[in-house]
């Protein structure tokens, strides 16, 4: 049902979802900054104040939402990242950068800053990052260039192709072998590269390839 008191909830979903105050997300609509301040919200005897059909589509175009997405925060599907907000846009990184500090949380989630966006074909999930070849070292199967979509919550087993973080900054792409509490085994997709058996000790993070542009 459309009220008063959901449409205003989506107005500050839509600034969360965008890391945006709600001021925030007055300003880059051209709007006044306290457009969207509580204080607005109610009229001086107390009657509900709704915003302006204008207003709602110049924060749509501002932020470069879609109306079906402002809908589905008026009917309280929840907020999210900006990253997801695009949903069929996932966080882009290079192997390369990806062994660098800063770019992942401790569980393998994209963190801070750096990360281009890239389109996928298909509706994308919160967690779903991408991850672009640099290089022969993954020949045949991956070539220099190809997109890898990775999820790092999504549950692995034998003969899952995954994406791997070691402590020392080294990212792989192997087929995981064998996983156990003690040491995880990945089989090279390139011949000329050998097979590893790695302690988990020695693992940042493990994230089972699920797309790959080719």
């Amino acid at each position: 049902m459309l009220s008063h008191e959901r449409v205003w909830a989506a107005i500050d979903a839509l600034a969360e979802r965008y890391s945006l105050s709600a001021s925030g997300l007055a300003r880059r609509a051209g709007l006044d900054s306290t457009a969207f301040n509580k204080s607005k919200r109610l009229s001086s005897d107390g009657r509900p104040r709704w915003p302006s059909t204008e207003s709602l589509a110049k924060i749509i175009e501002a932020t470069g939402a879609s109306l079906e997405e402002f809908t589905g925060l008026v009917e309280g599907h929840g907020a999210t990242s900006a990253w997801q907000a695009r949903r069929s846009a996932v966080p882009l990184l290079g192997f390369a950068q990806a062994g660098a500090g800063g770019f992942f949380d401790d569980a393998g989630y994209p963190a801070g800053q750096g990360w281009d966006l890239v389109e996928l074909p298909a509706r994308a999930t919160a967690s779903s990052y991408a991850l672009q070849v640099q290089g022969d070292s993954m020949l045949p199967l991956y070539r220099n260039g190809d997109v890898l979509i990775v999820e790092p919550g999504a549950a692995t087993r034998k003969g899952d192709r995954v994406v791997v973080k070691t402590t020392a900054g080294e990212v792989m792409a192997k087929v995981l072998e064998r996983q156990t509490v003690k040491s995880i085994v990945l089989v090279s997709l390139n011949p000329d590269h050998p097979d590893r058996d790695i302690p988990m000790r020695d693992i940042e993070w493990v994230a089972r390839i699920v797309w790959a542009s080719q």
